[in-house]
């Protein structure tokens, strides 16, 4: 428990000098409670002393009392308001700043990584659980560390008045520590499950919506359903687990306290009764024996609480922890963008079997186009990939203007790239923003301007708000070549000097396509450009075209070279022409 403690602690950073100040407020509007319970058992033995003739009460000690106990509520709510301000918002700023980071180090880990974690835990370790420590992060260190330190205030002051009576909240606090040590050990070894089985069910969420569709089509919506029904019993076995093996422990915690309690009075009582004990005394231990333990009596929800906190800050120093692709880059300049790969190998096994990619050379000199075509599977977009080192390479290097990839940060080396892909992605945001995407300080002009360059000013002005329409999740809005436009103007906006295409026409209705390919040739004028295509039109004025099977280059050249002999290349043109010619026998 004290583990997990320093560890929220340390999360707090910069904050933590707010955190002691805030329990420092807690600390003395705790007292500021007890203070008038002091008074009001003083108080309450004069007047009986008044009563039985013992002495005579002072009326203005009576008005004095009522002030003091006045200022005791007003400095409890004074001190309430300073633990509130300086204390409240600091899991909120932290986990906000924790956001962010982890946003950078998503877009600084290898592509591999997000094949070997699931979607659903990082959005539900970021979201859910990052949710749970910034709402309960700081009140757990508040509720133990006060907790513990007023009940040593009061012990102390126990001691003062009787020692007895000390020493039975001691022998109280001791059990209850042995069965919150219980509890922190059992939640440490039963959180995790449920912590997995939250995961589980974020990913599967996320699964089934997004096949949702194609589910329904095939008449199986409850059998997309089963995955998801088996993480719900799963994580409800998980969390009643956990409350079986919270309730006995907390029972024992919370028993020793009540006869810790009843201990305090009956030690107040026996020295009271033989006159060795005055009565103010004994009713101020009286009232305190059922006030003491007050604060740590709610220790066992921060015990099972700081159990489950641990396991999330496991997984956020894991998610924190990935290693950086660009680890140990630098900012460089480039003087020219030409291509360059040597001996290249590439598997995604992390073993490095089952190469996807072997002996690969080639180059590409900058301001020309380099088409790559070849089968499904053959290795195309990983090529493109490891130019823009979404992976590293097992073997051989990547060149980009003269420079090892790995040489460079992630951002240094694809402020060089702009691409375009096949399956086109739009943030949930305006037109606008999504084409600024591409340089965010640019201008509102700048922006219409690289949308009419694009082919989209039109589409876009006949929108119900022109640039400022939201395009929604995925840019569900708009149509695949709407789409596919503004993704160029965005590429466009950018003005990278190295454009990848990757079947950038693909999917396509052939209206579109014209407008795409006039888009596409504004983008690429004056470029170094790599095209990943099967259509002939794309492929057949490039400067260079690289024929890639089996993981490997077979064959370089000009289309006419290429054509002129036997090969892969031939039988692709070949078969594309039957293709692209053929019509229905009507």
């Amino acid at each position: 428990m004290i583990r997990n403690l320093v560890r929220i602690v340390r999360w707090a950073g910069p904050y933590r000098a707010r955190l002691f100040w805030g329990c420092v407020c807690s600390f003395f509007m705790t007292w500021a409670v007890a203070a008038p319970v002091v008074l009001a058992a003083w108080l309450l033995a004069q007047v009986a002393d008044d009563a039985r003739g013992v002495s005579q009460l002072d009326p203005s000690w009576v008005w004095l009392s009522l002030l003091a106990m006045v200022g005791c509520v007003l400095a409890r709510f004074a001190f309430s308001y300073g633990k509130n301000r300086l204390q409240e918002s600091i899991g909120y700023e932290v986990a906000a700043q924790e956001r962010i980071d982890l946003g950078n180090v998503l877009k600084r880990v290898p592509l591999g990584y997000f094949a070997q974690n699931k979607t659903g835990d990082i959005l539900a370790t970021a979201t859910t659980e990052l949710g749970v420590l910034e709402l309960q992060g700081m009140k757990m260190v508040d509720a133990v560390i006060n907790g513990y330190v007023n009940l040593a205030a009061i012990v102390w002051f126990l001691f003062v008045l009787s020692p007895p009576a000390a020493l039975a909240a001691v022998a109280g606090t001791a059990v209850s520590c042995l069965a919150l040590a219980s509890v922190n050990r059992a939640s440490q070894r039963l959180t995790p499950a449920a912590h997995k089985a939250t995961e589980d069910l974020t990913s599967d969420i996320v699964e089934y919506v997004r096949g949702l569709g194609t589910a329904k089509s095939y008449g199986h919506g409850g059998a997309a359903e089963r995955p998801i029904r088996a993480t719900i019993q799963r994580l409800k076995d998980a969390r009643i687990a956990i409350e079986l093996a919270f309730t006995p422990r907390n029972v024992v915690h919370l028993v020793a306290f009540k006869l810790a309690s009843v201990g305090v009075v009956a030690c107040a009582a026996w020295p009271f009764a033989r006159g060795a004990m005055p009565l103010w005394v004994f009713l101020a231990l009286c009232a305190f024996s059922f006030t003491v333990f007050s604060g740590v009596e709610r220790v066992n929800d921060s015990a099972h609480m700081l159990g489950d906190l641990g396991d999330i800050l496991d997984r956020l120093e894991e998610l924190e922890g990935a290693e950086f692709i660009d680890e140990g880059g630098r900012d460089i300049p480039l003087d020219g963008h030409d291509i360059e790969f040597e001996n290249l190998g590439f598997s995604y096994a992390r073993d490095g079997s089952g190469q996807t990619l072997h002996d690969v050379s080639f180059s590409i000199p900058e301001g020309t186009t380099c088409a790559i075509v070849g089968p499904s599977g053959s290795g195309k977009t990983t090529i493109a990939n490891l130019m823009m080192r979404f992976w590293d390479a097992d073997s051989g290097e990547v060149r980009v203007g003269g420079r090892n990839v790995k040489d460079f940060t992630c951002d240094s080396l694809l402020s060089n790239f702009s691409a375009v892909f096949q399956s086109v992605y739009l943030f949930n945001d305006t037109v606008e923003n999504n084409i600024r995407f591409g340089r965010p300080n640019a201008t509102f002009a700048e922006v219409i301007d690289a949308a009419k360059r694009a082919q989209a000013d039109e589409f876009v002005e006949g929108l119900p708000e022109g640039y400022r329409t939201l395009v929604g999740e995925g840019g569900s809005a708009l149509s695949g070549g709407q789409k596919q436009r503004i993704s160029i103007a965005r590429a466009l906006l950018k003005d990278a000097p190295i454009v990848i295409l990757d079947e950038a026409t693909a999917s396509v209705d052939p209206e579109n396509e014209a407008l795409i390919q006039s888009a596409i040739s504004e983008l690429t004028r004056g470029k170094t450009v790599v095209v990943i295509a099967h259509r002939l039109a794309t492929i057949e004025n490039a400067d260079q075209i690289l024929v890639v099977e089996g993981g490997t280059v077979v064959q370089r050249g000009t289309h006419e070279q290429l054509l002129a002999e036997e090969g892969t290349y031939r039988k692709f043109v070949e078969i594309r022409s039957e293709a692209e010619g053929w019509r229905f026998g009507f």
